[in-house]
């Protein structure tokens, strides 16, 4: 393996780190496999990364077929191939209620799992622990700070990896203040460029800092660099036959704002005989299905049902008539019955939904494989403390604030706000595995973008705008279903609001 890639740097071609892992798990002449795509790329003279799709193109099909890559499965799995799906991760099994409120463990999880992300970039191998940098604080100790790798050696910085502790813009700098499991550590912003990558920081989400002491302060540390986890840049994975999953959230049914018609006439659509339909096999419904009691303040004004069995009951009713032969995944949002902490448990306790045959009730988040695309389904709530903390971001333009989420590699980062978060003893909500589809709700904005190979798709809601949205600003674009083309990954907006 190491010889097949020193062969394709030497030529000058960088293998993605996805190409890498897929490479690893083949059983075939790695080295014979990139000495075809090296060749096939010098002689169209391109100077890409190799990536996934070069490396199936340079082996059989055959080899391809018996060799592909399995996802790792940690919850239940279902029959996959081109026509079925897979449930990758479900928390529900997994959340402990009667865990002591330690949230030392969560936070530490978050460390860990972060830090194996990031221990693929090249620069992890020159991290040191912030307990080590300390006490090298005089210049002259901290140039031989690399004494362990063969050393003592000059060098100018080094890397440290934690969690924003503390984020403050001053006059013509921003400080950082990062802790790991051995202490913390100040640093500062000093050039426009770094400024303006911290202001898209948040506090509790990890990263990966470049410093060096300052020439003013013996005590200080200036930031050379801001490296995030970050998703990498990757070509997705996509259906081999022509299949469509229809994206939606936010029903809201019990609100008198509930769009009713509406919605049964999108219901009513699925069960036609449109030439699309009959292509859709998946749909995905990202929370918030029924208004709740007692969410907002007097929310009860705004309730045509006050009472949650009801709603949850006329629900059911509704969505019974998704034909069978689509399958419906369902997650729980906040204004739905149950524990509103992340990460959510499935509504699998709800008997009206029990009797939903074609669905699957999986909590918040989840993570699925649609005919070998891989979804992340989130509710969305951490938006709110997202889109308050980035300077720029607002309720408009939602997939700015779920790139965040991507580049971080962390559904819920910021704790003590608007979000809660359960002192479970693993964090759930890091973005482990790279997602092909991001699809979220919560806004009630309807939006899709793109992120580095990631389709990010906001399914907006079902509900026209309250008086409490009215007051936080929000103007919603209800009553449209997003449909993505699982072989293309390109999609599109079908509108009921006739």
């Amino acid at each position: 393996m190491s010889v097949a890639l020193i062969y394709a740097i030497n030529r000058g071609y960088q293998v993605h780190p996805d190409a890498f892992a897929f490479l690893k798990s083949l059983d075939c002449d790695v080295e014979k496999i990139i000495r075809t795509i090296v060749e096939a790329k010098n002689k169209f003279k391109m100077k890409s990364p190799i990536l996934i799709d070069d490396i199936k193109n340079a082996i059989s099909p055959a080899v391809n077929h018996i060799n592909k890559p399995e996802i790792a499965n940690t919850n239940k799995t279902t029959e996959t191939d081109d026509d079925g799906y897979k449930i990758i991760f479900d928390p529900t099994n997994m959340i402990n209620s009667d865990e002591k409120k330690n949230f030392f463990k969560i936070f530490e999880s978050r460390y860990k799992k972060t830090l194996k992300i990031l221990s693929s970039r090249p620069e992890s191998r020159q991290l040191r622990k912030i307990k080590n940098i300390k006490e090298f604080r005089n210049k002259s100790r901290f140039n031989s700070l690399d004494k362990e790798n063969g050393g003592p050696q000059i060098i100018d910085s080094v890397f440290v990896a934690g969690l924003i502790m503390l984020k403050k813009n001053r006059m013509n700098d921003v400080e950082l203040v990062i802790d790991d499991t051995t202490g913390s550590i100040p640093a500062v912003c000093r050039t426009r460029d770094l400024i303006s990558e911290a202001s898209t920081l948040v506090l509790d989400q990890m990263l990966m800092l470049e410093i060096s002491p300052s020439k003013r302060n013996s005590n200080d540390f200036i930031v050379k660099d801001i490296i995030f986890p970050d998703i990498p840049e990757h070509v997705p994975s996509k259906s081999g036959t022509e299949s469509y999953v229809a994206l939606i959230s936010d029903l809201h049914v019990g609100s008198k704002y509930f769009m009713e018609k509406e919605f049964k006439d999108f219901v009513s659509w699925l069960s036609s005989d449109d030439d699309i339909v009959r292509k859709i096999n998946f749909v995905c419904i990202a929370g918030d299905i029924v208004d709740g009691i007692g969410i907002y303040p007097n929310q009860d004004r705004e309730l045509i049902d006050l009472n949650i069995k009801s709603q949850i009951s006329y629900a059911a009713d509704l969505l019974e008539k998704i034909p069978k032969r689509m399958h419906v995944f369902l997650i729980p949002g906040n204004h739905d019955p149950g524990r509103r902490a992340l990460p959510q448990t499935a509504l699998t306790n709800l008997r009206d939904f029990k009797s939903l045959e074609n669905f699957s009730i999986l909590g918040n988040p989840s993570f699925i494989e649609l005919n070998r695309v891989k979804l992340l389904m989130f509710h969305g709530q951490s938006l709110d403390d997202v889109i308050a903390t980035v300077p720029g971001l607002s309720y408009s333009k939602p997939v700015e604030a779920m790139k965040i989420l991507l580049r971080s590699r962390h559904l819920s980062p910021i704790y003590g706000n608007r979000t809660p978060i359960a002192p479970e003893s693993e964090d759930m909500l890091v973005i482990d595995d790279v997602p092909d589809v991001f699809h979220a709700g919560h806004v009630h904005i309807t939006q899709v973008g793109r992120y580095k190979g990631t389709l990010i798709v906001n399914s907006g809601a079902w509900q026209r705008q309250t008086k409490f949205q009215q007051t936080m600003g929000i103007n919603p674009t209800p009553g449209i279903c997003i449909l993505v083309n699982l072989a293309t990954l390109q999609s599109f907006k079908r509108d009921f609001n006739y």
